[in-house]
């Protein structure tokens, strides 16, 4: 009997501090009209306190989703956190997570694939539900986008919010669950959409510092139209590689970066924006948080049996897709 990795719980975690289109009006040249018609965002959530990151964002989730599962902590056996903005350059903030929410038997690593880090995440973990090799996998994606952005920046600090969200897999044998993924990446890509300093090729120094090179850089016009392209294409490979009509789709769940791009992937796919979870007005570009705060929020109208699509695109360039049939 075929063994798939099934998504079991799904829980998401957003800070409660809101930052509207009209504070940011007071911080940069840009207009609530402007950040709406072009993205599709109102607002996003910052985490404020001090001393807080990324994994205080993870453990949220995860200690919602081992509660809701009814399992021990002490049962996980492997935690994989998709993540652009650990806690620290190391350990790995997947570390940090097990230490706090408990799942002392875990081992842990944290996957880095811009946007697309929580579906790369997602088909790696479930490879190791496949081969019988573990039982409980938690998927973690998180950001604490705000501690990388530049708020004097209009074209990037509009964008960006705070969160993150976590499945649980699980083994299954009735053929639901992680059935598929088109995954790419294109290295050429990152001299669009990078983080200047702060990594081996440019450590930081004062003057790094002082020329705000440690913030988020994006051309915002070349990474829209290969992201508006792209996402659309993987979304509708996957249609294809498994025969899947429109009709056949229950939820397109896509990355939340822009408004225009969802759409466009959607009317590749041929279905209606009825069939597509958004959120973005209400939290923005998440990063690796978009997709599981839209399953946490949107669990409620699958149903056992749905088949999902998942669509990313992220900085890098990576992006793919992945076929989900909902398992509960």
């Amino acid at each position: 009997m075929k063994i798939t990795a099934a998504i079991t719980a799904v829980e998401a975690y957003t800070p409660e501090y809101i930052l509207t289109n009209q504070e940011l009006e007071k911080m940069v040249d840009t207009s609530d009209e402007w950040i709406r018609t072009r993205t599709g965002i109102l607002e996003r959530r910052i985490l404020k306190e001090k001393g807080q990151g990324t994994s205080d964002i993870a453990v949220q989730a995860v200690n919602k989703l081992i509660q809701k599962r009814g399992i021990s902590p002490l049962e996980i056996d492997l935690l994989i956190c998709a993540t652009v903005t650990p806690d620290m350059q190391f350990p790995a903030t997947a570390n940090i997570i097990c230490d706090k929410a408990g799942a002392k038997n875990a081992w842990g690593y944290d996957l880095n694939a811009a946007c697309s880090g929580f579906i790369y995440a997602l088909v790696t973990a479930s490879k190791f539900i496949e081969t019988g090799t573990y039982q409980k996998i938690v998927v973690v994606g998180a950001d604490k986008m705000s501690s990388i952005i530049d708020y004097q920046d209009r074209n990037t600090c509009i964008i960006f919010g705070d969160g993150g969200g976590a499945v649980l897999l699980e083994a299954n044998t009735e053929g639901n669950g992680v059935l598929d993924a088109c995954l790419y990446s294109d290295g050429s890509g990152r001299h669009h959409l990078h983080q200047k300093a702060g990594g081996s090729v440019k450590p930081a120094t004062v003057e790094t510092v002082q020329n705000r090179e440690h913030y988020v850089y994006q051309e915002g016009q070349t990474v829209f139209k290969f992201a508006v392209v792209k996402m659309a294409e993987a979304a509708a490979e996957i249609m294809v590689k498994n025969q899947l009509k429109p009709e056949d789709i229950a939820y397109l769940v896509p990355h939340q970066a822009n408004l225009r791009i969802i759409q466009a992937t959607a009317e590749r796919m041929g279905i209606g924006m009825d069939k597509v979870i958004v959120n973005i007005q209400k939290y923005g570009n998440t990063t690796n948080g978009t997709i599981p705060i839209c399953l946490a929020e949107a669990q409620h109208l699958f149903k056992k049996g749905d088949n999902l699509v998942l669509a990313a695109f992220g900085g890098g360039f990576t992006w793919g897709s992945v076929y989900v049939k909902w398992a509960y």
